[in-house]
């Protein structure tokens, strides 16, 4: 891919007429002739940038995945004496990891489905954007969901904790 490197965001063009077509009537067609290429350029320029992005984000997502493995892995193998807390709060985390991968999913799901953005047949393309806006919020609702059940699970979990040291106290 030849793409600018970060630094050299330089957009200067120097295309020069002939004498004679400086004052035709093709000057401003010229003129908007060479601000289009400017504008494809740096277009092109913001859509290197965004692939570089993309394959940041690609390999960070390979390495979630591979660290996720490894945790599955130790988890199964692991016995039941996990600290409740220390369970709460990398729980949490996840639940915040989770949330924010899903953010940037969306984000990106949007950026996907923009009609200034997909190029294709202009006709299906409000019908291809509505039905993809709908499964996708419909994941981020039935995720919420989830996301909230976990968080009802952990307080559940956390009051019948506190409960049994009540009880313990009270037994004293």
């Amino acid at each position: 891919m030849a793409c600018r490197p970060p630094g050299s965001a330089s957009y200067t063009v120097v295309i020069i007429p002939p004498r004679s077509k400086l004052y035709s009537l093709d000057a401003p067609r010229f003129y908007l002739w060479v601000k289009r290429l400017k504008d494809l350029e740096q277009e092109k320029d913001a859509l290197c940038s965004g692939m570089e992005v993309l394959e940041k984000a690609r390999l960070w997502y390979l390495q979630r995945l591979e660290e996720n493995r490894a945790r599955q892995g130790s988890f199964q193998t692991q016995q039941s004496g996990v600290n409740p807390r220390q369970d709460g709060a990398a729980e949490a985390w996840s639940c915040l990891l989770r949330s924010r991968i899903q953010r940037v999913n969306g984000s990106l799901g949007s950026v996907m489905t923009d009609p200034n953005v997909t190029s294709g047949s202009i006709a299906s393309l409000p019908d291809a954007v509505t039905d993809s806006d709908l499964r996708w919020q419909n994941t981020a609702l039935a995720q919420d969901v989830s996301d909230k059940n976990r968080k009802i699970s952990l307080l559940e979990f956390e009051k019948d904790t506190i409960l049994e040291q009540l009880d313990e106290l009270q037994a004293r």
